[in-house]
């Protein structure tokens, strides 16, 4: 299999740089020589050893390592350079809750698993990411009205197809909690969905060749030059079966 095609390092990095975000299936990740499990910090190979679930444990592992490829192009760093760690907001312990890069506070970081899919994001500001199986079907529709707006979910309902219109609601609101927007969704996901922003970017497409489905959330700035209309992928995506960027 091709193995991820490589972004040139840009000698001034952090400053006005743009959001990367990448797809890719978890054979795809693996199977690349530049993106090895001893990337991990010893923090995260401990929590591994408690995923009993080969396949979800390699998941995991994708993700955290397109994670350190997506850094490694925002920072100009090696990805064996790049240092993730977690932190919960909730009880203040390290090593589970959001990550982030201790070295690069400026910059936020996200990324996501689900089945054998794996996504990552990295850039100025909040910014969270979520990706599913297009096959995927959420519920039950008690959650789906808790946790999504109740408008858009009888929309989506009512429509001709409402499984895939379902799915594409909930990685929607899967990426803005995880870029930190949790609150205003009764509004829905619009422009301005969150009380008194209305620079958030909130964007969600299908990566057909992967089946899955996908959502970015940022901030509209950093995120804009990377979300350009059309389903064109990134420069740094070029090449046979790499991840997609968008």
């Amino acid at each position: 299999m091709a193995s991820l095609p490589r972004a040139p390092f840009p000698p001034d990095p952090v400053r006005g740089a743009a959001a990367v975000a990448l797809v890719a299936t978890t054979a795809e990740v693996l199977a690349n020589p530049e993106l090895d499990e001893r990337l991990l910090a010893p923090w995260e190979r401990r929590r591994l050893a408690g995923i009993r679930v080969p396949a979800r444990r390699d998941d995991v592992v994708a993700a955290r390592l397109l994670l350190r490829l997506c850094a490694s192009r925002v920072t100009g760093l090696p990805p064996d350079a790049v240092e993730p760690a977690q932190r919960c907001p909730g009880c203040g312990r390290d090593g589970h809750g959001r990550p982030y890069l201790p070295d690069h506070p400026e910059l936020g970081v996200s990324y996501s698993h689900a089945d054998g899919l794996a996504a990552a994001a990295v850039g100025p500001g909040p910014v969270g990411i979520d990706v599913e199986p297009l096959t995927r079907r959420p519920g039950p529709l008690s959650v789906l009205l808790r946790m999504l707006p109740e408008g858009e979910v009888d929309a989506a309902r009512a429509g001709p197809d409402p499984g895939p219109a379902l799915l594409r609601l909930w990685v929607r609101r899967e990426a803005l909690y995880k870029a930190g927007f949790e609150a205003g969704f009764d509004g829905g996901f619009g422009g301005g969905f969150e009380a008194g922003r209305d620079d958030v970017r909130l964007t969600a497409w299908t990566d057909h060749r992967r089946a899955a489905v996908v959502a970015l959330a940022g901030a509209d700035g950093a995120l804009a030059p990377a979300l350009s209309s059309g389903p064109a992928p990134l420069p740094f995506s070029s090449g046979p079966a790499p991840p997609s960027g968008r």
